[in-house]
């Protein structure tokens, strides 16, 4: 459980519009929120992975502004959600200026508020196991599962009420792991995903 004036620290569109690493490390610690029907599900971002538009072979916005990607080139502050493997949807929080491309992908959390809710979206039971439990967010296509996001909340306004982050105390610099980025072809030498060490609900050690 969070403290609820927790929810009262929304993170202001100042924070987004830097640059993507130093929001990325900023954002461990977060409390990441979806609302639905009123009902708040929350959890305690773990772990994720910086991506530029500019220099980034494995950034969706180095081939430029397209159609899937346009949102990546609005001014920071917005969530930027795709469809990947046929089958799974990614979300992103996109950082600095407008047309810069850039965003911070969101690997994992860990869950905190309405647990069941959760579980129900992504096992079809309420009911869950410690080992499901920290396997219910851990991995980007796990969490937006979890958190019911899809195509129609790409484009969303974290400074809104639908999905938004809050402030949180900041992680400590020694607990911190930085390594390469998972899953991706090009790009792959750059140490651009950060997690909380020793955290259980990170995607993958």
């Amino acid at each position: 459980m969070i403290k609820k004036n927790i929810l009262l620290n929304k993170l202001p569109k100042s924070f987004y519009i830097r640059n993507e690493l130093t929001v990325a490390r900023e954002l461990l610690g977060k409390i990441f929120v979806r609302k639905i029907n009123g009902v708040e599900l929350t959890g305690k971002i773990v772990e994720i992975e910086a991506y530029n538009g500019q220099m980034d072979e494995a950034s969706h916005a180095y081939i430029g502004k397209t159609e899937r990607n346009k949102v990546m080139f609005l001014p920071g502050g917005l969530l930027y959600v795709y469809f990947t493997y046929g089958m799974y949807f990614c979300s992103n929080v996109v950082t600095g200026k407008e047309n810069k491309g850039n965003a911070v992908l969101l690997r994992a959390i860990e869950p905190l508020d309405n647990i069941e809710l959760m579980a129900k979206n992504r096992f079809g039971k309420t009911k869950i196991s410690e080992k499901e439990k920290r396997n219910l967010t851990s991995g980007p296509g796990k969490l937006c599962i979890a958190m019911n996001i899809a195509r129609e909340q790409n484009g969303t306004d974290l400074t809104g009420n639908e999905i938004f982050i809050c402030d949180n105390d900041s992680v400590k610099e020694s607990d911190i792991v930085t390594s390469k980025r998972i899953g991706i072809k090009k790009s792959v030498d750059l140490p651009w995903r950060f997690y909380i060490k020793d955290n259980p609900y990170i995607s993958k050690k």
